[in-house]
């Protein structure tokens, strides 16, 4: 009985998988570095690389040497979260030559923004400015204090941290209800916005006292029967208040 022939397509699959196997152990050779894997996944010579650079960054503590009144004055602010360095560079050549060496000064309009320019993204209450409106020309310690930044004084409008509210309301038909006519803001939420909240409209009845049938207000604003449109859900179930026109 003769012997049974490999089919033909097992001779090229082994010359291939043979070809690879060689190239990965060679690749190993050549490209992994020695010391990879010795203390982990991960190459360990890259230890000692690191722990011979030389020092840039000081850290805060170093900065309490000298400068011990102005942070307490920074740590009573909302930026007692920040590294010194944050803002004024790497300060480890400052602190070994503190008369020599000087840190950075951000007294343009230039840096404040990376962190305050309006950005949607960043969480609601955040404090955001847009820097070519936000008192043009003027650097912005003109006003703030850097390591105490509190406005010198509350906000006038609610804009000034929802920003991208206040742009799609100027749009919609809404747009000239002032936010208390729907909102109730206790004087706190203008200081301290994450603590002290702004209520929302809780019944479509609020809706109703310009949109409900008879309700008395001009005659152009669109009418529904309160009792019956919607059935159990609220107005803004399907309309964003402060753009109505898209329903949900």
């Amino acid at each position: 009985m003769s012997a049974r022939k490999l089919p033909q397509q097992v001779i090229p699959l082994v010359i291939i998988f043979a070809a690879a196997l060689a190239a990965l152990i060679i690749a190993r050779k050549i490209l992994v570095p020695k010391t990879f894997g010795d203390l982990g996944h991960y190459r360990a010579a890259a230890v000692d690389e690191i722990a011979a650079q030389p020092i840039a960054f000081a850290g805060s503590k170093a900065c309490l040497d000298c400068h011990e009144d102005i942070d307490q004055v920074k740590s009573q602010s909302k930026h007692r979260g920040l590294s010194c360095e944050v803002c004024h560079g790497d300060a480890a050549k400052h602190v070994e030559a503190p008369d020599e060496v000087k840190p950075i000064k951000p007294i343009g309009r230039g840096y404040c923004p990376l962190c305050h320019g309006y950005n949607p993204a960043r969480p609601t209450g955040f404090p955001q400015i847009n820097p070519d409106l936000h008192n043009p020309g003027r650097a912005c310690m003109s006003c703030h204090n850097a390591h105490n930044p509190m406005l010198p004084h509350a906000p006038e409008e609610c804009a000034a941290c929802h920003r991208q509210i206040a742009s799609q309301k100027t749009v919609s038909h809404h747009a000239t209800l002032t936010c208390v006519t729907c909102h109730t803001v206790p004087d706190g939420h203008l200081t301290t916005p994450n603590i002290v909240l702004a209520e929302k409209p809780k019944t479509k009845e609020l809706c109703g006292k310009c949109h409900a049938q008879g309700a008395d207000s001009p005659a152009e604003i669109p009418r529904i029967d309160l009792a019956t449109h919607g059935g159990r859900y609220v107005c803004w179930d399907c309309h964003y208040p402060h753009f109505p026109e898209a329903a949900r």
